[in-house]
């Protein structure tokens, strides 16, 4: 008996790729797709599905936040988390948001299969990369890199920030004001010893934290 999937992207292509690459393996499936969160609520509202492909960048706010709704929600869901972050930067946070799964958008078509099947058999997907940050969470907090000392909410500030978007724009985003989002800025620099912006880019870059 086939499975029911949805394919959470914002991006019409990716989904319309990752849709095909699994009817090609899975026929017998229906896959459904949603590019916002609106649109995540309103299917799994009237629809019971067995695994859910979710983008991060998918929800206007909070995408942590969006993964917990989706395990309240439902319990049993499968959540397979398919970002541009680096496993080693969000999978954690994920996975203690939910997820039970997590690849990023470079991934081989097999791989995300694989992922996919060790989901559907009740299992956790969980690479290298993620077993790397697994043994790094559990050091001492001295050990650990400066950004794992960060909350969920300040590493997407973080994140956004060393992009160069401005204070305005992010608080858009996240729909918070101006002044919590210079709020989780200052507190971003404290808690990692820096003095300005420019120090924060130079960090993220060096850490892999965003593409450039």
């Amino acid at each position: 008996m086939g499975k029911r999937l949805l394919i959470a992207d914002d991006h019409e292509i990716f989904r319309r790729g990752v849709k095909q690459i699994l009817l090609e393996i899975y026929k017998t499936y229906v896959i459904d797709e949603a590019s916002s969160e609106e649109e995540i609520i309103e299917k799994i509202s009237s629809n019971d599905y067995d695994a859910i492909l979710l983008d991060m960048s998918v929800p206007r706010k909070n995408s942590l936040d969006m993964l917990r709704y989706l395990k309240n929600y439902n319990s049993k869901l499968q959540i397979l988390i398919i970002s541009t972050h680096p496993e080693k930067h969000f999978a954690i946070s994920a996975f203690k948001a939910g997820a039970a799964g997590y690849i990023t958008k470079a991934a081989t078509p097999e791989e995300l299969s694989y992922a996919l099947q060790e989901l559907l058999s009740g299992n956790k997907y969980i690479t290298s990369a993620v077993t790397d940050s697994l043994i790094s969470y559990f050091r001492n907090d001295r050990e650990k890199a400066l950004h794992e000392t960060l909350s969920n909410r300040e590493y997407e500030v973080l994140c956004k920030t060393a992009v160069g978007k401005s204070v305005k724009e992010i608080a858009m985003e996240l729909s918070l004001s101006d002044k919590t989002i210079s709020t989780y800025r200052s507190r971003i620099l404290n808690k990692m010893n820096m003095n300005n912006i420019t120090q924060l880019i130079h960090y993220a870059i060096e850490n892999q934290l965003i593409e450039h």
